[in-house]
């Protein structure tokens, strides 16, 4: 679902008892419109550290994000959470996706955090409660009575991610959120999901940037043409690429 309603601040992410991770994919494949888009893609993804998804314009990386958190179906492969394929429980939901262009309830602010909350069931002084704690984490507690598609494109992401914090997820999937923002607003962001992975939720996000990479990876996960053509850890892959098609793109070189 949209913005994290598949899926509290302070609670964290479910503990290492109960976790979903990893998550592994084993020969993944998509294809629309007779057009194979990803190509038997092997992953697993653990948890610790964000995971960044980089790669030309065209490589899959949105697809690939979808496809893991099940708003597209594989046309074949298999992809597997652990401990089974279970939904997770009402009070800690498995992964919660986060889009470039975050949807807006025509409600307040406040109303737009709870919401997904009130969804899962929580009563609503709980729900308001959480909504309120995860507003005032992400900068907008003075916001909560302004309508929410009032807000900048910056201030309409952050509550998109305080929308989805409030959740608790395990998993945290990322499309892009710095899409057409300016620098304050992509330093705001960043910030808020630097703090979502430090308590405890894992992050997988697509970046076109690669400065962004650098500030939030802990792994990267290079794509070109529909296939994982390299992963390393965040320092080793921009010290030296293993792959000539990797070393390309770091370069700023045109890949198709």
């Amino acid at each position: 679902m949209q913005d994290g309603m598949r899926g509290a601040p302070g609670g964290g992410a479910p503990g290492a008892a109960g976790s979903s991770l990893p998550l592994r994919l084993s020969e993944l494949r998509y294809a629309a419109g007779g057009v194979e888009i990803i190509r038997g893609i092997t992953l697993a993804i653990e948890a610790g550290p964000p995971t960044l998804l980089v790669g030309p314009n065209g490589a899959g990386k949105s697809v690939l994000l979808r496809l893991m958190h099940g708003l597209l179906r594989p046309g074949g492969g298999t992809l597997r959470w652990a401990g089974g394929a279970g939904e997770a429980s009402r009070d800690a939901p498995r992964d919660v996706m986060v889009f470039q262009r975050p949807v807006m309830l025509r409600r307040s602010v406040l109303a737009n955090a709870a919401y997904p909350l009130r969804l899962r069931g929580l009563r609503r002084g709980e729900a308001r409660a959480r909504a309120e704690q995860a507003l005032a984490r992400v900068g907008l507690g003075g916001f909560a009575a302004r309508p929410a598609r009032r807000l900048s494109g910056g201030e309409q992401q952050r509550l998109a991610l305080a929308r989805a914090w409030a959740l608790a997820p395990e998993v945290l999937f990322l499309d892009e959120p710095t899409a057409n923002l300016d620098p304050a607003a992509t330093r705001a962001v960043e910030a808020i999901v630097a703090a979502i992975a430090e308590g405890g939720t894992k992050v997988v996000m697509t970046s076109h940037d690669l400065g962004q990479a650098r500030r939030l990876a802990g792994d990267i996960v290079f794509l070109h043409h529909g296939r994982v053509l390299e992963r390393a850890a965040a320092p080793a892959f921009f010290a030296g690429p293993a792959t000539p098609e990797a070393a390309a793109f770091l370069r700023g070189d045109l890949l198709w």
